[in-house]
This record gives C-alpha cells, sequence and structure tokens, in this order.
C-alpha cells in the first residue's frame, strides 16, 4: 500500500473527479433528485436504494416508474392512498422485490409518517440522541418489522448489523440523506446525524478497489469490514470520511481499477 499521505492525494483526486453534479444523472441518486419535498427525498431514496441491485440504468428506470405509480407524490400516496389506488402497484417487481414487499413497505410508510416528519428519527435512540451507526440501522430494522402485520419474506430486503450484513444499501441511502455535499450530489437534510457518523457503502466494486488499496484486511465482506474500511478513510478525512466512497465507486466502475 502506498502511503497515507500520497493515496490521501490519489484518492482526494478521484473525488474531486466524480463527486460533482454530472455523477447524479447516472446515478440511483437521480430518482429522488426529482423531488424538493424532504418527505418525498426520504420516501423515493430509501426505496431506490433498496432496489439497487443490477445494473444503473435498470435501477434508475425501476426507481421511477415506482414513483410514477405514486404519482410522482410518494410522501402524498402513502399517507392518503385508497385501497383502489393500490391495485396499479400490484404489477411492480424487481427481481426478487415483489407485490408483498410493495404493499409492505407502503403500510410501514403510512404508519410511520402518521406519527413522524422524518425518517431520520428512525436511526436515534429512545432518547432522540443519535448513538451510533451499528445502534442506528438495528434500531430502523426493528422498528421497519414491528408492525403486526410484517411479512418474513420482506425481512431479506432490509440488512441489519445484526445478521452481520455489510448493510450496503441502507449506508448508501443515509450518506445521501445525512452528508452535506457541496457538489449537490448528497442531499444533507438531516442534522442528527453527522457525516462522521456515517459507514462507507461496501458493494462490489467499493470492495475490490478497497482492497487493492490496502484499506481492507478482512477476508469476510460483511459490517465489521465496512467499519474497517470506514476507519482507514477517517485516518484521511475524519469528518467526512464517506466522501471517498465516490473515489472508490468512481475507480471501481469508470476506470475498472483491480480488475
Amino acid at each position: 500500500m502506498a502511503t497515507w499521505k500520497s493515496l490521501k492525494s490519489f484518492l482526494d483526486q478521484k473525488v474531486t473527479l466524480y463527486n460533482q453534479s454530472g455523477f447524479i444523472d447516472n446515478d440511483p441518486i437521480f430518482v429522488p433528485h426529482q423531488f424538493t419535498k424532504r418527505q418525498d427525498i426520504e420516501i423515493s431514496g430509501f426505496w431506490t436504494a433498496i432496489l439497487a441491485w443490477g445494473q444503473r440504468p435498470t435501477i434508475i428506470k425501476k426507481g421511477l416508474e415506482l414513483m410514477e405509480l405514486m404519482d410522482f407524490s410518494p410522501h402524498d400516496f402513502v399517507l392518503n392512498h385508497q385501497e383502489t389506488d393500490l391495485k396499479k402497484l400490484l404489477k411492480f417487481k424487481h427481481r426478487t422485490f415483489n407485490t408483498t414487499d410493495t404493499l409492505y413497505f407502503i403500510h410501514f410508510f403510512k404508519t410511520y409518517y402518521q406519527r413522524y416528519d422524518s425518517l431520520e428519527q428512525c436511526f436515534l435512540g429512545l432518547d432522540g440522541d443519535f448513538v451510533d451507526m451499528e445502534t442506528g440501522i438495528s434500531n430502523f430494522h426493528d422498528l421497519f418489522f414491528d408492525l403486526d402485520e410484517a411479512p418474513q419474506r420482506t425481512r431479506k430486503h432490509i440488512a441489519t448489523p445484526k445478521r452481520k450484513s455489510a448493510c450496503k444499501r441502507i449506508n448508501m441511502f443515509l450518506r445521501w440523506m445525512v452528508r452535506s455535499d457541496p457538489a449537490g450530489v448528497d442531499f444533507g437534510i438531516w442534522q442528527s446525524i453527522k457525516p462522521k457518523d456515517l459507514i462507507c457503502p461496501c458493494d462490489l466494486h467499493v470492495d475490490r478497489v478497497a482492497r487493492k488499496l490496502g484499506l481492507i484486511k478482512r477476508k469476510a465482506t460483511d459490517w465489521g469490514t465496512a467499519v474497517e474500511l470506514t476507519n482507514n478513510l477517517k485516518r484521511m478525512d475524519p469528518n467526512d470520511p464517506v466522501k471517498y466512497d465516490f473515489a472508490l465507486f468512481g475507480l471501481g466502475v469508470m476506470e475498472q481499477y483491480g480488475t
């Protein structure tokens, strides 16, 4: 591995290259960027992040399809829909995400937004203070499936550190919501959780590049691996370590680094 100083310089250059507005159009974050209302951004962002497996154009297409089925007003839809409005959603699916999952997501969002203004509160402790990301994501998972009607099959779509998952989709969604981005890619609409609290999304491309650069030593790709990667990124920027997600992802996808 290169020295930390030279590695930081290399990755900082890649952050500058990829963390810019042109990144949006070809990334799943394009879907929540169609909205300005906070709750619409949260719902569309969360749902798109959960659907984010496969090719990025397909993810964007499916995310937009889902938003169209909710009349491009997801917050209003989940709160005010009638039973008849759900019929058009019965045809929506993406890989293993099916009708049962879709209907439960809507049920959860309706129940939740009837009581709370923002999904950020799901990731906070009982006293409203943020503890750490492992606790926050675990709290969110437990709350998401706290309803009596929660189907067992839907649990596979919502990761949790309790199952040792790297939680890459949840961490990507959290980056979108939390990170204050001068380039305008990430939204930064949450305030209780700070960028320094985030864990780097560890997808296949990021994992491969990070290992090539010596940022990951663990053999597995699990929650501990995502934490290891993030801790090493904090050595380069303790306040905004996850900005390097842009660099690692760009190197892996655009430049095929390490293949």
